[in-house]
């Protein structure tokens, strides 16, 4: 736990020793510290701390834009010349657009090689995300030429945990544990200390599909290749959980009907261009279940009490679609796809709709049963003849069952067919699927007492 009060304090008096003092500290919680400092204590800590330091406090903030308005456009250059080729993407992009122009021209020519080399890769694929901060050793070198190159490197490159070996053609051939190569003997043969069988990324292969693969691994650093078998960066413990942690704050916003993530800090504007792209989808789906509930006025004006529980079945239906959405979703996320795999949690996701479906309907059944009873009326005559409340409440039950039954096929059915097509299974959101089981539940709750009235000569 660190002394909150103590950080501040040393930021808002800082000193000649002000670098030395915050060595203990870690450069997130010293980020966090700033922001709640004014400009004027900012800029003094500016003056004290260097700026290979600030850049690795900078690469903290959620949104750097107002801490880098305080400097000159020379100084936001600097800093962000010594972060990481993908911390300083994202610093870039917190700038607008023309203090980015600005900024770009005053960056290190090989900054802007690595920021180039990143940008030409899809912001959906492993290329993008990559670090360029990493270290290589030739193959045919020795234990102590290896651990020489390393040494003179660590300074611009300081993840050493893992160094990676290089062909004479720069080709990959494998990777060191820093461990290894320090306890090695001078005379020791570097091939005995090399992991040839590393796991691997290609810095084309797309972010989603390689998550599990790298939560799998369970390793800090990940080398990553270009089409060439060359080493063009490393993806790092905190770039997968970056990557982890957009991926789901993604899925959650499709889910929610969302053309992509928007946040409470969101503009009014924004917001509403990510909202109602589905919302406008979703009111055709709406104006069509009502046009088909239209179709029904006849048997709605001969027996009202009918579209009361209207709103139960579409409910329940929805609800359980939506429950098969969400375990399908992460049973895709989590396993490789199939044939067999499919029927599996088809046959599953249906058989868990139809026994809840049972249980609800049974439940609705007696209750809706006794409703009717007791606070309608004991019997209901219509055309002269006598409908049982339960009579009534069976059709309630039944149409649950049917209803969720099918709601929990729809549910997993869509994310696999979306999955098969090579769209992402989240698409199918929460507010999808609940329309799409109201046209089929209305259809199926009006159709089964229409059935059931014409079968008694009602209508």
């Amino acid at each position: 736990m660190i002394n909150r009060e103590l950080l501040l304090e040393l930021l808002r008096n800082p000193d000649s020793n002000l670098r030395e003092n915050l060595s203990i500290y870690h450069e997130n919680d010293i980020a966090d510290c700033l922001s709640e400092l004014t400009k004027e204590e900012r800029l003094k800590v500016y003056r004290v701390l260097d700026l290979e330091y600030l850049a690795e406090i900078f690469s903290f903030f959620d949104d750097a834009k107002p801490y880098f308005d305080e400097l000159d456009e020379e100084h936001v250059a600097e800093i962000i010349s010594n972060m990481d080729a993908d911390d300083a993407i994202d610093a870039l992009e917190d700038l607008n657009e023309d203090d980015r122009e600005e900024v770009e021209k005053l960056l290190d020519s090989d900054v802007k090689e690595d920021i180039n080399l990143l940008d030409s890769y899809a912001e959906d694929e492993i290329g993008s995300i990559m670090t360029t901060n990493f270290n290589t050793v030739k193959r045919n070198c020795s234990v102590k030429e290896a651990m020489k190159q390393v040494v003179n490197n660590a300074a611009e490159n300081d993840n050493i945990n893992i160094i990676y070996v290089v062909n004479d053609d720069n080709t990959y051939y494998g990777a060191i544990h820093l461990k290894d190569l320090i306890i090695a003997r001078s005379g020791t043969d570097l091939e005995d200390i090399i992991k040839t069988s590393y796991p691997v990324l290609n810095a084309h292969s797309i972010v989603s599909d390689v998550l599990e693969e790298l939560k799998d691994y369970g390793l800090d650093y990940l080398p990553v290749l270009n089409d060439k078998s060359e080493i063009i960066g490393i993806i790092t413990n905190e770039d997968i959980i970056q990557a982890v942690d957009e991926e789901l704050s993604e899925d959650y916003s499709k889910l929610a009907g969302l053309t992509e993530e928007v946040t409470v800090n969101s503009s009014i504007f924004h917001s509403i261009a990510k909202r109602i792209p589905w919302l406008l989808i979703l009111l055709c789906f709406d104006l069509f279940v009502s046009s088909i509930i239209s179709g029904f006025e006849e048997l709605i004006g001969l027996f009202p009490l009918v579209a009361a529980f209207q709103s139960l079945i579409l409910d329940m239906s929805g609800n359980s679609g939506t429950q098969s959405l969400a375990v399908t979703i992460l049973g895709l996320s989590d396993t490789e796809l199939d044939r067999k795999h499919i029927w599996k949690i088809v046959g599953k996701e249906v058989r868990i709709g139809f026994l809840n479906g049972c249980i609800a309907g049974s439940i609705a059944c007696i209750v809706v049963g006794l409703f009717i009873m007791f606070f309608k009326q004991s019997s209901l005559t219509i055309h002269g003849i006598t409908v049982a409340p339960f009579v009534i409440s069976g059709i309630i039950g039944s149409t649950l069952v049917v209803g969720m039954t099918i709601a929990s096929f729809i549910g997993c059915i869509v994310p696999i067919t979306f999955k098969k097509i090579h769209i992402d299974p989240a698409t199918a959101s929460g507010p999808f699927i609940t329309s799409l089981n109201d046209i089929l539940t209305v259809f199926i709750y009006f159709g089964i007492v229409m059935l059931l009235f014409v079968a008694i000569g009602l209508i």
